[in-house]
């Protein structure tokens, strides 16, 4: 318990697991199975009660955000670096936003944008995670920040496991505007502080976008980054059409 309570600043060097050991991987796969395990519980209550907590996660996940911010206050800690700027943070707003407004079209924009960006930008997170350098497995922010990825995948998985959403590839502008529109006042904001949300200033060690700038350069990897964003919009469409078929071939059988 000793390391429970404290902030990365407040931890020796080498306390942290290394990204893709036993610790690492084990940690993922117990978020994703309990991902996976309360998916499948809301979605099997009746209706009303699914709505009910489907429209409280993002609630809960604010009240999350809140503490953490309290906690880093407590021990003089929270910075410019904390703010909710990463596009895993900005997921919370858009939870918020496509649960609360009464615009249908907007409810459709935004759970189209849960699904094909934060949903597989949560799981880049999980895997390419970039605080297990700094925290031991038995830390708050180091299970917070599993848990907190782990609620960024259900909500996409809920509103589309129950048909709430339809992605299509004709709507991929959705992706694309929301994008635009983020991205270069965050650009902007990481160059004026020396942050680094959106990871535009300097790539996560061992991720792809570190692998693009071991040959690209920096900021000459940020042109390997728009390409692959672009890459993985399309890849999740083309799974979605995948499904959509093998769904669709299995009902007829």
């Amino acid at each position: 318990m000793e390391y429970f309570w404290r902030q990365q600043d407040d931890i020796p060097q080498g306390m942290g697991y290394p990204l893709f050991g036993a610790a690492h991987l084990l940690s993922v796969a117990i978020t994703l199975a309990l991902t996976i395990f309360l998916l499948v519980a809301i979605c099997r209550c009746e209706d009303k009660r699914r709505r009910q907590i489907q429209k409280k996660i993002p609630v809960v996940m604010v009240i999350m955000e809140i503490f953490k911010d309290l906690f880093l206050v407590s021990v003089h800690r929270f910075g410019i670096g904390y703010l909710p700027l990463h596009i895993c943070s900005i997921g919370i707003f858009v939870f918020l936003l496509r649960e609360y407004l009464p615009c249908k079209n907007a409810k459709n924009v935004l759970g189209e944008i849960a699904f094909i960006i934060i949903m597989p930008a949560s799981m880049a997170a999980l895997l390419f995670a970039d605080w297990t350098i700094y925290y031991p497995v038995w830390n708050f922010m180091n299970i917070y920040s599993y848990a907190w990825h782990g609620l960024l995948l259900l909500y996409p998985m809920l509103i589309r496991s129950c048909n709430e959403i339809s992605p299509s590839i004709k709507h991929i502008q959705y992706n694309l505007i929301f994008l635009m529109i983020l991205v270069p006042p965050v650009y902007i904001f990481d160059k004026k502080y020396g942050c680094n949300y959106f990871f535009l200033n300097w790539p996560v060690p061992g991720s792809p976008l570190s692998w693009l700038e071991s040959f690209m350069g920096n900021p000459g990897y940020l042109i390997g980054y728009a390409a692959l964003t672009v890459m993985v919009i399309l890849l999740m469409y083309f799974l979605i059409w995948v499904f959509g078929k093998i769904c669709r071939g299995t009902a007829e059988d």
